[in-house]
């Protein structure tokens, strides 16, 4: 078994457990620039091992009474095929781009990663998190359209480049929806996780999945889910994010050059 691997389950574990954010943002580099996997089999191996350690933050996030189910299923009526099309396309890119392939994909992701980093920073600005706040547990009628709409755009890229199942939907879920803080995290885990299978399924039949990897990733990142589930109303997450957002920022920046 690969310690290091475990290790970076564990940490990248952590957080997903504790804010449902950052888990394939973080991974995804990690694979690609310290253990060296190629782009499609770093996306592949990433979603797959966060499908099965989000089974265990899914289960205590819907014990504990946190998870909006309605929402959860109308979002995967958009987000599911959608991350397959992602899938398909990230393959339609590795075969019709011939040696462009492994730098097209890495852009891609460096784009998105940067995307997300700056949907992190902006929520560590005080007047943005207020803004956000008065959003938190209010009645807002957006309906079944704007649910799949969501999920169809935030699957196509979660398919194409494992990031954003976490931090992306987590904002659509306080902005769009109005959801309260811990209905957020259950909501945006228990979605995470069906997204996730969803996009690994299509990557298993496209042979982009290390099995040995996933294996070691998970030996770390199980108990780092439910560890930082437990932990989740006691960590500053005021103070993770903006450390978050700039180690995804500095890691998509990096990627780009």
């Amino acid at each position: 078994m690969n310690y290091h691997n475990a290790v970076a389950g564990l940490c990248v574990g952590l957080i997903v457990g504790a804010t449902g954010m950052g888990g394939a943002s973080l991974m995804a580099p990690i694979l690609i620039y310290l253990f060296h996997f190629k782009a499609k089999y770093a996306i592949g191996s990433d979603l797959a091992y966060a499908a099965i350690a989000k089974i265990f933050g899914s289960w205590q996030q819907k014990r504990a009474g946190n998870v909006n189910l309605k929402l959860v299923f109308q979002m995967s009526l958009g987000s599911i095929p959608s991350s397959l099309l992602g899938v398909w396309a990230l393959h339609t890119i590795d075969k019709r781009s011939g040696g462009e392939a492994e730098r097209l994909i890495t852009h891609i992701l460096g784009a998105v990663l940067v995307l997300v980093a700056v949907v992190v920073l902006s929520r560590s600005m005080p007047r943005v998190e207020a803004w956000f706040e008065r959003r938190r547990g209010r009645e807002v009628h957006h309906g079944f359209f704007w649910a799949v709409l969501v999920g169809a755009i935030g699957g196509f890229l979660v398919g194409l480049t494992s990031v954003g199942a976490g931090t992306l939907f987590g904002v659509a879920l306080i902005f769009i929806f109005g959801l309260g803080a811990r209905e957020v995290v259950g909501t945006d885990i228990y979605h995470g996780c069906l997204l996730s299978a969803a996009a690994a399924l299509g990557h298993v039949w496209a042979g982009d999945v290390d099995y040995g990897l996933v294996a070691s990733l998970l030996i770390g990142a199980i108990p780092g889910v439910l560890l930082g589930g437990m932990l989740s109303s006691r960590l500053p997450e005021r103070a993770l994010r903006p450390t978050l957002g700039t180690v995804l920022l500095l890691s998509g920046l990096k990627i780009l050059s």
